[in-house]
């Protein structure tokens, strides 16, 4: 299964959702890789502490302009975390500088190829995307079996939703018609404001995919991103912890249907 973390808005958590649920995954023994297409490197940071200097993403993406054995083997591109059963292929500031190159020789596919030779050494994958529709979002869309769109209970997030539905719908009629919408994780939610609940009252009402899972707004999470440890090791029977390992059961529990 390969989780497609997607959100044009930043600030939404999608660093935060991607890294969490798969640091749970490999806490139940899944053989877990994060994917970080996005240049901020947030996923990487979170995982490893800092980027690596070579074998990254943007290497990977950059041997695929040449016609040479400059690519090295997919797993030379997977650097491991402190975690057991959970790894990264990190981010770096380059990929700015590839995506004009990676676009103009439509390369929209080589993530995908990448993934697909992945596939047998891995359980679960998760791949966190830019705040953007660029090449890199793109190529995931195309590479992903299933979408998780977070939403921050704000207004202008909860107008933009069903643009992004749009641009699922449209990547999965032209290039990938296994992709799916896993739903809209609900984040920095705030059970006393009254905002949050009309919004997500407005969103069931219509019909949008809202996974009944919510993660609370907590400072737990920001300490966590400080200390590059994921909630599951962090604080692990911390309430938000707890929300989060509920997302992850509904997700499992909607796969095996």
């Amino acid at each position: 299964m390969r989780r497609v973390i997607f959100n044009e808005k930043g600030g939404v958590g999608k660093s935060s959702i991607t890294c969490n649920l798969a640091a749970i995954s490999a806490s139940r023994g899944k053989r877990t890789l994060v994917v970080d297409l996005d240049s901020q490197c947030n996923s990487t940071h979170y995982l490893l502490g800092d980027s690596p200097e070579k074998n990254t993403v943007a290497d990977y993406f950059d041997g695929t302009l040449e016609f040479s054995s400059k690519l090295n083997e997919p797993l030379d591109y997977v650097h491991e975390t402190p975690y057991e059963n959970l790894s990264v292929l990190p981010s770096s500031v380059n990929l700015l500088a590839l995506e004009h190159k990676l676009e103009s020789r439509q390369k929209i596919y080589k993530l995908r190829d990448l993934l697909n030779k992945l596939d047998s050494e891995f359980d679960e994958i998760y791949i966190d995307t830019a705040p953007a529709l660029n090449f890199y979002t793109r190529s995931a869309l195309i590479a992903g079996d299933s979408v998780l769109i977070p939403f921050d209970c704000d207004a202008f997030s909860r107008q933009a939703l069903y643009s992004i539905l749009d641009v699922i719908y449209e990547i999965r009629e032209d290039h990938n018609e296994r992709l799916s919408v896993g739903g809209i994780v609900v984040n920095q939610f705030q059970p006393t404001a009254s905002l949050p609940t009309r919004l997500i009252a407005e969103m069931k009402k219509e019909k949008l995919p809202v996974i009944p899972s919510y993660l609370n707004q907590s400072v737990k999470m920001k300490e966590s991103h400080n200390e590059c440890v994921p909630l599951i090791y962090y604080a692990p029977s911390h309430k938000l912890t707890k929300q989060y390992i509920a997302l992850f059961d509904h997700l499992a529990r909607k796969r095996r249907k």
